[in-house]
């Protein structure tokens, strides 16, 4: 299977800007980020053992290589094809070594103040409205992709939403004005449960201090796996 056919299985749409999340007049520092938002979600330290999550990240190393490279990009915009045989999308190459390379180490601060910055902004507000168009108004699954978020953002990003749908920016589907009464007590319940995880970590990890406890919150925003968690936590009190 080509690189489009997978963007198309795995993303839901086989333009390699969409997978992205860029439009195609990006400049290259704006690709790379669209690659490095996306790549958050499911790189393998967020998800270890997961072999879809795994796929998605490969493949999303190759749409980013295909659109950093200035010759392949140039004929996938002007053909919509890609070249299979480049080196650009050899198959032995290890993505994740890649990704490293291209980013370096992610300390708890860069986290931190990009989450800072990040919420409420208009890139945020951009975010979720692409989500919500690609998810259809499902709750669960913009949730699920939406960065520096936790069960207790939804009501903010439910009135974000609602705002653009009343703007008439996107339009307002069923799944997202008629949500049933048992999906939103799901919604609770995770919501709990997130909670109580924190404050599970916060004991074994000896955290006492209020702040030390929002820091923690707020690192588990972006989604990773415990144990890049707790390493990142770590970070911050050597």
């Amino acid at each position: 299977m080509g690189l489009l056919e997978q963007c198309e299985e795995l993303f839901k749409t086989s333009n390699l800007y969409e997978v992205l999340g860029v439009c195609k007049e990006a400049s290259d520092s704006e690709v790379r980020r669209g690659y490095y938002k996306v790549s958050l979600q499911v790189h393998p330290d967020r998800a270890p053992g997961d072999e879809l999550a795994t796929t998605k990240f490969q493949v999303l190393g190759k749409a980013y290589a295909v659109l950093a490279d200035k010759d392949q990009r140039a004929v996938y915009d002007e053909r919509g094809i890609v070249d299979e045989e480049s080196d650009t999308l050899d198959q032995d190459r290890n993505w994740e070594e890649h990704w490293r390379r291209l980013f370096p180490k992610i300390t708890l601060q860069d986290i931190l103040d990009f989450e800072k910055q990040y919420k409420g902004s208009d890139e945020e507000v951009e975010d979720l409205k692409r989500l919500y168009l690609l998810h259809e108004g499902d709750m669960d699954l913009i949730m699920e992709s939406a960065l520096c978020c936790t069960s207790e953002d939804e009501p903010r990003v439910k009135d974000m939403l609602q705002k653009a749908i009343d703007a008439e920016e996107v339009p307002a589907y069923k799944a997202f004005t008629h949500e049933s009464a048992k999906k939103k007590n799901n919604h609770k319940i995770k919501a709990e449960k997130e909670r109580k995880e924190a404050e599970e970590m916060q004991k074994e990890m000896g955290l006492n201090s209020e702040d030390s406890l929002v820091a923690m919150i707020k690192v588990k925003t972006i989604k990773m796996s415990p144990a890049v968690l707790i390493c990142q936590m770590c970070t911050l009190y050597e």
